[in-house]
């Protein structure tokens, strides 16, 4: 059986766009990971993640039909051959990155964009490893962009761009990212942190002032 991603959002499969979103920014704001430590933590980044995956799919016209179509005729919408090695990948990624095997992650990541190459989870995946290691930052860039572009409003992908692009000096980016975080997911106090950090590096000239958190 598909997902279901009116239940996961708690909305009806007549919500409106408007609704979906109003929905997705009201449990975003509880399950935000910022809000819990530890193994609370990791757990509300799953929870984060399948919101956010939820949300991209309903606010999209296109996605949407298709995902209803899915509900309506579950054995249509079963997974390809790429799809499942795709998620075989994924699935041993995360468990490399909370292994703090990086590398191996990222890896496996990367292999998981391959088989499914607008899998955008995996692609936000594979820029996260990258970032555990500086000399990897300018491979994380590329895997953001691309997370983002594939979905573009989704306030995570667009926290970590910008977190991302203002590490690599890249200050226009990272705040056109930032400022689209706050327009799709709302007020976030480390999102404005970072802005003003940002901007005050732009007039003294920028020092690195972003540290992995974010």
């Amino acid at each position: 059986m598909p997902k279901d991603y009116y239940a996961i959002l708690a909305v009806s499969r007549n919500a409106t766009t408007e609704q979906i979103r109003d929905k997705f920014r009201e449990l975003a704001r509880v399950r935000h990971p910022d809000r819990h430590q530890g193994a609370a933590r990791e757990r509300a980044e799953i929870e984060f993640q399948e919101l956010t995956e939820a949300f991209n799919v309903l606010a999209n016209p296109e996605r949407r039909r298709q995902h209803d179509l899915e509900l309506v005729r579950p054995e249509a919408g079963g997974e390809g051959d790429h799809q499942r090695l795709a998620r075989f990948h994924m699935e041993a990624g995360i468990q490399f990155y909370r292994d703090g095997n990086y590398f191996q992650a990222a890896e496996s990541f990367e292999r998981a964009t391959q088989a499914e190459p607008r899998n955008a989870q995996a692609w936000h995946h594979l820029a996260q490893a990258y970032a555990q290691h500086n000399r990897y930052l300018t491979r994380s860039l590329p895997a953001i962009e691309r997370a983002c572009e594939l979905a573009p409003m989704n306030p995570a992908y667009l926290k970590l761009a910008g977190r991302l692009h203002a590490l690599a000096g890249q200050l226009e980016k990272a705040e056109r990212y930032y400022n689209e975080a706050v327009a799709w997911g709302g007020e976030d106090p480390v999102v404005a942190k970072a802005l003003e950090e940002l901007r005050k590096g732009s007039r003294k000239g920028w020092g690195g002032l972003f540290g992995k958190g974010g």
